[in-house]
């Protein structure tokens, strides 16, 4: 089965062929950094994170991933001069804390994150350009405005199959020197009481760019003219990636040939915003669940379908990462091999076939997830065995099970988690003291003095744990999820 990937402007599944054999161009829109991201936010990079490994892994794809951060607009302005704080500085301060947190969820670096200020001069290259051809004007006050003429370009509209006559005026700029009130700004005017670091010379006067243009200048900076996909959140689909490819196309530029958008996660029906005062930063959220649990929580649905977060949404993410951990602890135990030398074999392994057409099916992680869990259903059967499992069976589903949570970031053994997988360096101080009392346990036994090897059990019980002998050795679980380890 090919890779098919939905693409939004054609509305349809669409066999995946790369403009380059081999390789792959994909453009994420990142986050403006305004304010510190909640997981609405960051439920873009975890998708497109999955994506991106399985253009890798599944394929053998050579991928570059550019990422942007917009660090400059309107939004960045207002907050910074309401907190009294450079707007660079606020800037690059919650470009940090959105760093911190993509990294806390195990999401893979882009191999480039470009900066909207860093590309000043491709953006008016850009706007150069597309004055010529007929697509943009100044504005006739000289306040240094320059505005996209969307009647200029039959196909607006095309991305989000609108009728022009149908939209509502553009918002993103004053409508000072506008030929119609849909036309956006390419680029803002310096106004008064804005800062003058916050400005750029130009042709057209001091100003700052329009969004919808970083993005576009960008994208062609860094991955050319034309490339495979470009993706983001459905709430970016208008006017924000429709004005992108307008802008880009009217230019001369074949820009993305698919365009992907994820949904988005909702708390009590309504989109998560700072707006609603619903936020949930992933700071906070991984003070109380460990990030795999929370990184799994954000993967799990697919990536088109909405996510509604409850109070009990993340008990039962946390219930399936357990549910793994538990099973790769005990197929560990029988292995005898450590989990750095399996991990490493693990990301040569081919995965199962059902996984792999269920990616391939516009990365439908939902039903890789059902081939996961079947494995290491048939995992723990095998490790239940009368008599004791066999140890190149449960090796071989050992590796099939890594190898599936790899490619899609949420393998317990990943470096990323800390040293004992999703739960942390405390559980393995926690697991480090319990295995000393089942040492000492299992030394009473062998000198026959069941009154001690008693004791150790009955006090582990007293503190919640259980212990379970097995014809591998005795396991341990906590009584709030016992049988999961």
């Amino acid at each position: 089965m090919s890779l098919r990937l939905y693409d939004t402007a054609t509305r349809e599944l669409r066999d995946f062929e790369p403009v380059e054999p081999g390789r792959v161009g994909l453009y994420i829109c990142g986050l403006t950094t305004q304010g510190v991201p909640h997981i609405g936010h960051v439920r873009f990079a975890v998708a497109f994170d999955i994506l991106r490994r399985w253009l890798v892994r599944g394929h053998g794809y050579d991928v570059t991933l550019v990422r942007n951060v917009t660090d400059i607009d309107d939004k960045i302005l207002n907050k910074s001069a309401e907190h009294d704080r450079p707007w660079w500085a606020w800037s690059y301060t919650h470009e940090r804390a959105t760093t911190q947190a993509l990294e806390r969820l195990g999401v893979l670096p882009p191999t480039y994150e470009p900066r909207a200020t860093g590309h000043i001069s491709e953006m008016i290259e850009l706007i150069d350009l597309l004055i010529e051809r007929g697509h943009a004007y100044p504005a006739a006050d000289d306040s240094g405005d320059v505005y996209f003429d969307v009647r200029s370009w039959p196909d607006y509209g095309e991305l989000t199959h609108q009728k022009l006559d149908d939209m509502e005026p553009a918002t993103d700029a004053d409508p000072r020197g506008k030929r119609d009130p849909r036309d956006f700004a390419l680029w803002k005017g310096h106004k008064q009481g804005e800062p003058e670091t916050a400005s750029w010379p130009t042709p057209y006067g001091r100003g700052r760019p329009g969004w919808h243009l970083e993005c576009s200048a960008m994208a062609r900076k860094y991955l050319g003219d034309t490339f495979d996909i470009h993706g983001g959140g459905v709430d970016l689909r208008f006017p924000h990636h429709e004005n992108e490819q307008a802008q880009s196309r009217a230019a001369g530029l074949g820009f993305a040939r698919y365009w992907m958008h994820n949904a988005w996660v909702t708390l009590s029906g309504e989109k998560m915003s700072k707006s609603l005062g619903n936020t949930l930063t992933v700071a906070e959220l991984t003070k109380t669940v460990p990030p795999l649990v929370l990184r799994y929580y954000l993967g799990a649905a697919h990536y088109r379908s909405t996510i509604e977060y409850g109070d009990r949404s993340l008990e039962e993410a946390q219930a399936a990462v357990e549910r793994i951990e538990g099973y790769l602890q005990r197929a560990l135990e029988v292995v005898g091999e450590s989990p750095e030398t399996l991990r490493d074999e693990a990301a040569g392994t081919d995965v199962p076939q059902g996984f792999a057409d269920a990616l391939d099916d516009d990365v439908n992680v939902p039903e890789a997830l059902a081939v996961l869990f079947g494995a290491v259903r048939e995992g723990n059967k095998t490790l239940e065995q009368a008599g004791g499992a066999d140890r190149a069976t449960v090796r071989h589903t050992l590796l099939a099970v890594l190898a599936m949570t790899d490619v899609l970031g949420i393998s317990p053994f990943d470096p990323i988690w800390g040293a004992s997988g999703a739960t942390g360096a405390s559980d393995a101080v926690l697991d480090a003291l319990v295995r000393a009392q089942l040492d000492a346990r299992a030394a009473a036994r062998a000198d026959h003095d069941f009154a001690t090897a008693d004791s150790i059990r009955n006090q582990l019980a007293d503190v919640g744990v259980i212990i379970e002998d097995t014809p591998a050795g005795a396991r341990w679980s906590l009584a709030s999820d016992a049988g999961t380890r």
